[in-house]
């Protein structure tokens, strides 16, 4: 059945326009105030982040706060070392609705991989530790757009066939236990 113009409309409505994910590895260096000899722990805390609108893709703009538990002193003292690290990760959208309305534009990012620490160093100076951490945002563009739908006059279309199959066949239903149902729901 073909369409005509009298036969369908079209509707503005809010979608998810555009999606992407990112997972990257970052490696930070920390210089403590000691000449650390070993790490003995190294983990990310109050990670911060929001979602910015960037051209093709969407930007997570955040911070988060390095912690290293190191010895020093030829390993007779400890300490912890405290650093804050800014990024801005730049996640392109692998899809992009190319018909939205960009006045409308709202977007979001989550962090599917909290940044964490997978490796703690030594550098080979012996001044600084050597952090890498991994990362992994997914991103989503939400915006105003148009669809059509078939509009039919009567109400429905005989086109469509009216016989559903739910998967349950007659008699399925008869070993339940009427006394097991809820009845408040």
């Amino acid at each position: 059945m073909a369409l005509s113009h009298k036969n369908r409309r079209e509707i503005i409505t809010k979608a998810i326009c555009g999606k992407g994910r990112r997972f990257s590895t970052v490696t930070h260096t920390v210089t403590p105030p000691n000449n650390p000899t070993s790490i003995l722990g190294a983990w990310i805390i109050n990670h911060q982040y929001e979602a910015v609108a960037a051209g093709d893709g969407i930007e997570v703009v955040g911070t988060y706060d390095i912690n290293i538990w190191y010895s020093y002193d030829k390993n007779s003292q400890t300490d912890v070392a405290k650093e804050t690290v800014s990024y801005v990760e730049n996640v392109p959208l692998s899809y992009l609705d190319p018909k939205h309305r960009a006045s409308t534009v709202e977007v979001s990012a989550e962090a599917t991989q909290e940044p964490s620490c997978v490796e703690a160093s030594v550098s080979s100076g012996g001044g600084s530790v050597m952090i890498r951490v991994e990362r992994e945002f997914a991103v989503e563009l939400v915006a105003e757009t148009k669809i059509v739908v078939e509009v039919f006059p009567n109400g429905s279309s005989d086109d469509f066939d009216k016989d559903f199959d739910f998967g349950a066949e007659e008699g399925d239903y008869e070993e339940l236990d009427p006394d097991l149902i809820d009845d408040e729901l």
